[in-house]
């Protein structure tokens, strides 16, 4: 009788939490779509449905009818941003309310996931601080020659593969492009030679390959953890599996000693954490890096490494293989590129240089349109610190809540792009940017915390496409057809994408 009793006053205790919960938005007077018990809007994420594809849909219902609209993801609520200069808001002008993604990081079990990406406070801000002198100017035109070289082994690869195999000139691009950036980071960030290019079995490509490919947990496990950090915390939950853990976290240890022990110099991402390090570790710990004043532990370090590789290799390949597929798709693009390209490289003795790269206009227009229709990180995840009153209107989002900033629905609202799903690099003139609002076009965010590698991230894949489009040609053919990947939490394809390659 006790037992029943129980169970009953616990399901009327849920049921009215529940209730509670997902009538929020609407007690509120914000637009909401009717949830589901524990799923909330998320229905599909993860399997038929990628959760760009879930805010894109109320992102389109929604607007027009206020400045946000409400969706519940799983149990926490969130506010979906649907005006542009409410998004300059929150990303520029009020930054300080607007600092934390409030995304996964778990640093006691999972130390991997106490990155620049998910820190938050004063964490993030003291690390974003200590980091920042590696991605100036300076440094990119310092890593240049190193990048361009890397470039010019993919070239030497691809010519390779079409010599053994003249029958069959179909490439799978999507790898070929990952093994290129895992060369790039592997060499800017670790000092170290992967050797993908040579070899697509070599043991970072296959550490970088299995961060995607063999996940810890099902991926609405994943989405919930991202959407509900605080929870996933308490349950002592990891992100990462143990073998890539513990690959990433030997190698830094035993980089770094070798370099300490041999006095060794490269100018690189890791010399600038080897100066950070702490000189007492078990002090650094004791601190837990809240103000760092201790200096990076061994840890921390592996952790700003590890998201300077999985962001510099990923996230630039991904965007080199969907700009190849649209330059296949659209071959009067890719042969005004190639023009360019090759008129560049006469001017400049036919090497790739640095000035000559930035003064290459097509090509960062492609590279722009490229990001505009595949935005590889689709929406960015804010949380506020106090109560935030949206300017001109009588609505309060809460200290806690949830934002979303819906960076893949505004770069396909037809308000801002004319034709949307059509691909046309000349969006991108100077004429037509000044146009625009500033926050109509945010693959690397904005404000203090956009994307701190969009230099290093946009001159990788730009000499890429340099070295690969003067040699080859890429066109559609029967099996380029790409399916996009709705399990990951970016913008990708399920399987690669095959072109037809051509030397010229």
């Amino acid at each position: 009788m006790i037992l029943a009793t129980l169970i009953v006053v616990g399901l009327i205790t849920l049921l009215t939490y529940l209730y509670t919960l997902y009538s929020y938005w609407q007690r509120h007077g914000v637009p909401q779509e009717i949830p589901l018990p524990i799923l909330g809007n998320m229905k599909g994420v993860g399997t038929s449905k990628h959760f760009r594809d879930i805010i894109q849909r109320l992102y389109t219902k929604f607007k027009g009818k206020a400045a946000i609209g409400g969706c519940y993801v799983f149990v926490t609520k969130a506010a979906i941003i649907l005006d542009l200069e409410l998004v300059k808001h929150i990303l520029i002008k009020d930054f300080s309310n607007f600092h934390d993604r409030g995304v996964f990081n778990n640093v006691r079990d999972d130390p991997l996931t106490g990155h620049l990406v998910t820190l938050e406070g004063e964490q993030w801000r003291a690390m974003r601080n200590k980091l920042t002198p590696v991605f100036t100017s300076a440094k990119m035109k310092y890593m240049f020659p190193t990048v361009v070289k890397v470039g010019q082994h993919l070239g030497e690869v691809v010519a390779d593969m079409l010599k053994k195999a003249p029958e069959d000139t179909i490439l799978e691009i999507k790898d070929l492009c990952a093994r290129f950036t895992t060369d790039v980071i592997g060499t800017c960030a670790f000092g170290i030679d992967c050797c993908s290019l040579k070899d697509p079995n070599a043991e970072f490509r296959r550490k970088g390959r299995s961060i995607f490919t063999e996940m810890r947990h099902h991926p609405l496990v994943q989405q919930f953890m991202f959407t509900n950090p605080k929870v996933a915390r308490k349950l002592r939950m990891k992100f990462f599996t143990d073998k890539v853990s513990t690959f990433f976290l030997k190698v830094i240890r035993e980089t770094v000693e070798y370099r300490e022990k041999n006095s060794i110099k490269r100018n690189d991402f890791l010399d600038l954490l080897i100066e950070l390090k702490a000189k007492d570790q078990e002090l650094a710990r004791e601190s837990q890096g809240i103000d760092l004043s201790q200096g990076l532990t061994i840890e921390q370090m592996a952790a700003q490494t590890f998201v300077f590789f999985l962001a510099g290799f990923e996230t630039s390949s991904t965007t080199m293989s969907f700009c190849l597929y649209e330059l296949a798709r659209h071959p009067q693009i890719q042969e005004k590129l190639r023009q360019e390209i090759l008129k560049n490289l006469k001017e400049n003795n036919n090497e790739v240089t640095y000035e000559g790269l930035h003064g290459m206009e097509y090509l960062d227009q492609v590279v722009s349109e490229t990001l505009r229709c595949y935005p590889v990180l689709p929406v960015l995840m804010r949380t506020t610190k106090y109560d935030y009153r949206i300017p001109k209107t009588s609505l309060t989002i809460e200290k806690g809540t949830s934002v979303v900033i819906p960076v893949d629905a505004i770069h396909h609202d037809p308000e801002y792009y004319e034709q949307p799903n059509e691909f046309k690099p000349e969006r991108f003139t100077a004429s037509e940017n000044e146009k625009r609002h500033s926050c109509a076009y945010l693959p690397f965010g904005d404000g203090p915390r956009n994307c701190i590698g969009m230099r290093f991230g946009k001159m990788q894949t730009k000499i890429g496409l340099v070295e690969l489009l003067r040699h080859f040609r890429f066109e559609s053919c029967q099996q380029t057809e790409i399916v996009m990947d709705n399990k990951n939490l970016l913008v990708t394809t399920e399987g690669g994408i095959k072109l037809k390659v051509t030397a010229v």
